[in-house]
């Protein structure tokens, strides 16, 4: 029984807070859920739930009742203060059913505050806390608002629930970020961050597609690092890898938005860009490693061979082999050289 006579279905506000958990959906959206049903079942005046940032210290509003906003504003601001009965639950891991405290605008309460507490692998992890307020007795011969048994046991399930909702949605964001990476690894060089061979490979073939239906061209360049070999024996892998970074970022910076570049291997790279500016853009890059520091006191640059589709191979092999090839004649004719590929003459 409440105070003021009415009856309270503890039963009925479980089972529509599970509802509110079980259905899933924005975190915040789900908490005010369960805020809701308390304030429904236990008439308090104010209440909220805070839950603890996992990527910086201190608590966060996560859903208020009967707090506006400015109200609701410094309470997030003072709940910052290790004092402050919202943190105290979180931080303390306590419970406290009957604390006594005053508003912002002088108005008495009587607070019931706890942690938000799951348990993984054996270990109690707290997510945050819930509170609810009723205002403070007024007169002496009013009585002051204090929460049954039942109303405790209710309170403390519906802080259960709470933390089950905050653990769920943070386990399923863990598992999108988590396949998200694994996605992002098939298609990307770890080294780099460009796209890898296999990634390069499928949009080549779908470059050449589309132009051919489109009876349209397709650039493709190859690109080598000069001398890489001799600089990776000679300064170390570490160094090797810091200039295949470098190299990496300046072809991401150097092509348009409409253009793939990719490592295939070693110290290899592969431009492919729609329409025949292979050779411009490959130039650009050129220029662009110019301003790369030097190691050793050797210049970093690189080569490139250049072929276009369908001029210089109807297929992706015939083309890779024709870019292959305009990159042989670049790396003879010395280091930050392009190549396009030469016509076949008729005999």
């Amino acid at each position: 029984m409440s105070n003021d006579g009415q009856t309270i279905d503890h039963l009925s506000g479980l089972s529509a807070a599970i509802v509110a958990v079980g259905g899933g959906g924005d975190l915040d959206a789900t908490l005010a859920g369960v805020l809701a049903v308390g304030v429904d079942v236990l008439g308090p005046s104010i209440g909220a739930i805070f839950l603890s940032d996992p990527d910086r210290a201190g608590l966060v509003l996560a859903a208020v009742h009967g707090m506006p906003e400015p109200a609701a504003a410094g309470l997030a601001a003072d709940v910052q203060d290790p004092a402050n009965p919202f943190s105290q639950a979180a931080l303390g891991r306590t419970t406290d059913f009957a604390r006594e405290g005053v508003m912002a605008d002088g108005t008495a309460f009587v607070g019931a505050y706890l942690p938000l507490v799951v348990t993984n692998a054996g270990v109690d992890v707290v997510l945050g806390s819930i509170g609810l307020g009723w205002p403070a007795a007024r007169t002496l011969s009013e009585a002051a608002r204090t929460l049954s048994e039942a109303e405790r046991g209710f309170l403390t399930a519906l802080a259960g629930l709470a933390a089950l909702a905050v653990d769920r949605a943070r386990l399923s964001s863990t598992a999108a970020e988590r396949s998200e990476w694994f996605e992002r690894m098939a298609h990307t060089d770890a080294l780099t961050g460009l796209a890898n061979e296999r990634t390069v490979s499928r949009i080549l073939e779908l470059e050449l597609a589309r132009a051919g239906r489109q009876a349209s061209e397709v650039s493709l360049a190859l690109f080598d690092v000069d001398d890489f070999r001799a600089t990776n024996a000679s300064e170390g892998h570490e160094i090797g890898d810091d200039i295949l970074r470098q190299v990496a970022a300046v072809l991401a910076e150097s092509v348009r938005l409409v253009d793939t570049v990719g490592r295939i291997g070693g110290d290899e790279f592969v431009l492919v860009a729609p329409g025949s500016a292979g050779a411009m853009v490959s130039r650009r890059v050129l220029d662009a490693m110019v301003a790369l520091p030097a190691v050793a006191g050797k210049a970093v640059s690189v080569s490139a061979g250049v072929a276009i589709f369908p001029a210089d191979g109807i297929d992706s092999e015939s083309l890779i082999a024709a870019a292959k090839a305009a990159l042989d004649r670049a790396r003879a004719a010395g280091a930050g050289s392009v190549a396009e590929t030469q016509p076949v003459v008729e005999g």
